[in-house]
């Protein structure tokens, strides 16, 4: 229930401000902007077949996992530079006051998008147990050992999450995963919208 909430919650905070956060931009605000909206638009358009609302496609989820790693990482940082924090940016000065976290977050996401990729060929954990195969051996990657936290930073366990880790894992909780790496992103580092 819990990973449903913060799958709805994160494509919801993206898909609403992207509108309104372009109004203006230019040069690296925008590029990172648009970034932004091409990382929120994956999180749409694959937040329904994570529910189970649409058919499941292992295609779809490589592709909106490879523009997840095109837009995350260093190539998201490099969008970051010292002084692009005015309007129309949604940049909170605590990008550059915490850079050491704001990259581990981008890196994290990167990491992620690489396991949502290798998940994809695994499918959802319905259909896992629905086929009689037991969800990570019964305890669950995504339990206590590598469960993201929501309290607005990275993953207390992050540092032994690999990506090798997410071949394994079902796609639905590779792609929760990923959308709290987006959600403690935005908690700490981007204004909120009016």
């Amino acid at each position: 229930m819990r990973k449903r909430l913060v799958i709805l919650t994160t494509a919801g905070l993206i898909a609403g401000a992207a509108a309104l956060a372009h109004s203006g931009a230019t040069g690296v605000v925008k590029e990172r902007m648009d970034g932004m909206v091409a990382l929120g638009n994956v999180v749409k358009e694959l937040t329904p077949m994570m529910r189970g609302q649409t058919p499941y496609d292992a295609d779809s989820v490589r592709a909106g996992a490879d523009v997840m790693i095109e837009h995350a990482g260093e190539q998201m940082t490099r969008l970051f530079p010292e002084g692009s924090d005015g309007m129309p940016s949604q940049a909170l000065p605590t990008v550059w006051e915490d850079w050491e976290e704001f990259t581990a977050l981008a890196e994290q996401l990167a990491l992620r998008a690489e396991g949502l990729k290798l998940s994809a060929d695994v499918g959802l954990a319905a259909s896992q147990q629905n086929d009689g195969a037991s969800m990570m051996g019964g305890g669950g990657m995504m339990g206590s050992t590598a469960a993201p936290s929501m309290g607005g930073g990275m993953m207390e366990t992050s540092d032994i999450m690999t990506v090798d880790m997410f071949a394994t894992m079902p796609t639905d909780m590779a792609f929760a995963a990923v959308a709290q790496s987006c959600s403690a992103c935005h908690q700490k580092f981007r204004a909120e919208d009016e």
